[in-house]
Order: structure tokens, then sequence, then C-alpha cells
């Protein structure tokens, strides 16, 4: 096997137990957790596994491809004597590969004799850089009020049926065009893009693939595919096959990694199928016990690094089981990363794309990445004012559900007007429109003008001089 380096070869003939993709193998002495296994059936066809438990001579080992075909005595198992590696290049940018790095694109295999392990390891926090550059996405509700930082993760919240595939793809199609506070030329043409596609469908792979294709972003993006109707247990590999290449990427070459996993919901979906067959004990809503330091070991395996230029910024997506944001895999996920980005049905049904609902949505890193100097002196209170504004308009909505728009007080109705113009102007901007910084703030200040000078309590005199647009009356 191309990918594998031997180091071992021991070699058992006949296993204990089959069960769905889980072997247990009798005998095995001397085998390491996580080492690669080639399983040859009867009919000497060959698939590759790994080891998920050892004991003093049993293993039970996880299999990529099923165990379709496989027979008790019929089976060999080779233990291989090392972790799972795969190629590591920068060629392999503008290559689609499978779950387990193998290209499924039509060319020939990467070609480097650099090959490094997927498991990886999160990043020692004594080594870590503070994040303060932002990533200009194009995307006003994600620019202007939670800025995307390099090194940041930031995951994307949404639900079945709701358009997180075509935001992933146009951030990806921006982010390779956009820009970072303080950044040249030069640095643009060090930034790149590895996206991790697991449990998706045909239809959805293939829009992904045209999207970067037609856009030209393909040449800077790195995809690693697992479908459908891919073996479940490959999509626990392949978040972490594509971490491995970004660590390559920006840690030994230097360049700005925006990595993005999608549907994080299928990764756990797989691991709780996997741990139900082993036989552990579940945790809530059938999950393993292990599902947080799980999501951990990969969420921690971005940022940025004191002996390295580069940076790896991670946008996980997931959809959430009946819109619940509670439930286990968006909990631990927001735990674990620095806010989150949180799509509503309400926005999606009244025709706003993309539907970011911006009161639940957070970046905690934003402070620290706008402002004098970064994006524009003005926008930690712009963006404060706005949260306020939209935040009061949500209380006068409900009260006019009940009494009526016509009983509003003027002000209460200027807050309708603000927030119905914010929703479809500054939250909507459609498929393709990819504004700049600038133009997210001079929209919100158009809306912020909507507003009576007294209402605008978060901004100071200064900024309202040089950017409010309404009349000079008090109502």
């Amino acid at each position: 096997m191309s990918d594998v380096t031997v180091l071992g070869g021991q070699e058992v003939l006949g296993v204990g137990r089959i069960d769905g993709p889980i072997l247990v193998v009798e005998g095995a002495a001397n085998v390491s957790y996580d080492e690669v296994v080639e399983i040859r059936d009867s009919k000497g066809q060959l698939r590759l596994g790994r080891v998920l438990e050892v004991g003093e001579t049993t293993a039970v080992i996880q299999i990529f491809s099923g165990s379709t075909g496989l027979s008790i005595d019929g089976t060999t198992v080779r233990f291989m004597g090392d972790t799972l590696r795969i190629p590591v290049t920068d060629e392999m940018l503008g290559r689609v590969f499978n779950g387990l790095g193998k290209p499924i694109d039509g060319g020939p295999e990467p070609l480097t004799d650099r090959y490094s392990d997927v498991n990886g390891e999160p990043i020692n926090p004594t080594a870590r850089v503070y994040p303060r550059d932002y990533i200009q996405t194009g995307i006003s509700s994600i620019d202007g009020l939670n800025t995307l930082l390099r090194g940041q993760k930031l995951p994307l919240f949404s639900g079945a049926g709701l358009p997180h595939d075509q935001l992933a793809a146009q951030i990806v199609r921006q982010a390779t065009l956009g820009k970072v506070a303080g950044s040249t030329e030069t640095d643009n043409e060090q930034f790149a893009i590895v996206f991790a596609a697991m449990g998706v469908k045909n239809d959805v792979a293939d829009y992904f693939r045209r999207s970067f294709t037609e856009s030209g972003a393909l040449t800077r993006v790195a995809m690693f595919l697992n479908l459908a109707d891919d073996p479940p247990v490959e999509r626990l590999v392949a978040p972490r096959a594509a971490l491995t290449l970004a660590e390559h990427l920006a840690y030994e070459k230097g360049m700005h990694v925006l990595v993005v996993l999608t549907d994080m919901t299928n990764y756990c979906e797989a691991l709780r199928q996997i741990s139900n067959i082993r036989g552990e004990v579940p945790s809530r809503k059938g999950y393993p016990g292990y599902l947080y330091s799980d999501l951990a070991s990969l969420y921690e395996r971005t940022g940025r690094i004191s002996t390295s230029e580069g940076s790896i910024t991670q946008i996980p997506i997931l959809t959430m089981p009946n819109d619940d944001i509670t439930h286990p895999v968006p909990d631990l996920t927001g735990y674990i990363t620095e806010g989150q980005i949180v799509l509503g049905r309400e926005l999606f049904f009244s025709g706003v794309y993309p539907p970011v609902t911006v009161l639940p949505s957070l970046s905690r890193l934003m402070k620290d990445g706008i402002g004098k100097g970064r994006t524009r002196e003005d926008q930690p209170r712009w963006g404060a004012q706005l949260y306020a504004a939209y935040a009061r308009m949500q209380d006068v909505r409900a009260l006019a559900s009940v009494i009526g728009e016509e009983e509003l007080t003027d002000v209460d109705q200027k807050y309708l007007q603000f927030g119905r113009a914010f929703e479809h102007e500054f939250v909507n901007q459609g498929f393709t429109e990819n504004r700049t910084i600038e133009r997210t703030l001079e929209i919100g200040w158009k809306l912020l003008s909507i507003l009576p000078k007294k209402e605008l309590t978060r901004v100071s005199l200064e900024e309202i001089e040089k950017y409010y647009q309404g009349d000079d009356g008090e109502d």
C-alpha cells in the first residue's frame, strides 16, 4: 500500500467475530492503538482498517470499507506496524480525494515522499499565537457582526433544508478573493482552502465541485469527499485527513489555510454507530461519552503557532436535528469553539439569504480583530448599536403582534422599519454579492439612520456627525 510505511507485518489467519464494520481478532500480540491493518478475504480482495482496541492477545479492528464478503475462517489480517498516513504536499491543491486521501478526480497519486499521520495532535497552548487578523468573507452578517479571524474556529449551525451548503461554497469562493487586515497581494497568494465533506449526497458533492471549478477557486482548494453511500467508517478519517494536509500547508509551507468541515452531524452519527456496535455505554442521545474529547481532537488542531507564519482557520458546519441547538452535537461544539453562526428557518422562509439569525450568533474573538488599524475604528460601537437596535426591534415586533402596529409609538414604528430593512438589506445579500467591509459598514449606517439620533446610544457623537444620514430632528 503506497500510503502506509510498513514497519510490522504480523499476519493472522481467521478472525474471532465479525459485527458490521468491526472485526475481533484473536492471537495478535504487540498491536498498537490506531495501527493500520490490511484485510484480505478468501478471494484475495484487499481492504483497509485500523485498530480500535487492544488487549494481551485480542485486537478490535474497524474496517473502512465494510465487512461484506468476509468470513470468519477465510479472512487474513495483517498488522502494518504503523498508523494511517497520507501524502502531504502543496500540489494537492486543486485536487479531489476521498475520505482516506485517495485521488478520485482521475489524476495520479500526489508525488511526494512526505507522509503524515492523520491522527495529529491538538496545538500546544503554550505555542499558540492569539488570533488578531480578520478574514473578509464578503458576507455582511459575518464580517460586520461576527467577524472571522485567522486561527479561529467558528462553526455554522444550520438545519435540514437550510442553505448551509450554498453559504459554505460562497465563503470558500469569496475568501479566496478576499483579504486579511494588513495583508498584501503576496500574502493573498499564500491563501488556501481545505474542504472536507462527510456523508453528503452525490448532487451536493457535484454542486461543490462545480461551484469551485466555475469560480476558479478550485486551484486553491483541496477537497476530501465522503459521499452518503460511502462507508460510514470513512467519515471518521475524512476530517483528520483534511486537517493533516492543512497542518502541512500552514505550519511547514507558511500558508493561511481555511478548513471547512461539513457535515459534522454526519461525522458524529458515524461515531455513534461504531460506539454502539462496540457495545460501549451510551451517553446523551446514544452518543458515546467521549464525544466531547473526540470533537475537541479535531477542533483544537486549529490556530496559529509561534514557530510559523501560517495559520489554520476552521469553519465546521453542522445540521441541528429538529433545529435543536441544545442537541449534543451543537451543544458540545459550542463549548469547544469560539462562537457560532446560526441560520434561522424563519428568515429563510421570508426569502432572506443567507438566513443568519443575528442575535444568537457570536464571534468571541471579534473584538480583537476589528477597529482602528484593522477594519475601521467605528466598527466595534457600530456593531453594538446594530445588535441593540435589532434586539429592541424584536421586542417591538412581539408587542405589535398583540396590539397592532397602528398602536405603536412613532419611535417603535421606526424600529419596525429598521428591522425589516436590516433583514432584507443588510443580512440578505444573495448568492453572488461579495461585499467589502467598507460596503458592509456603509449599509449599517444607512439603516441606523432610520432611527432618531437620540436612540443611537452605543456610538460616539463624532461618529454620528460623520456617518449619520438621517435628518437632524429628535423624532
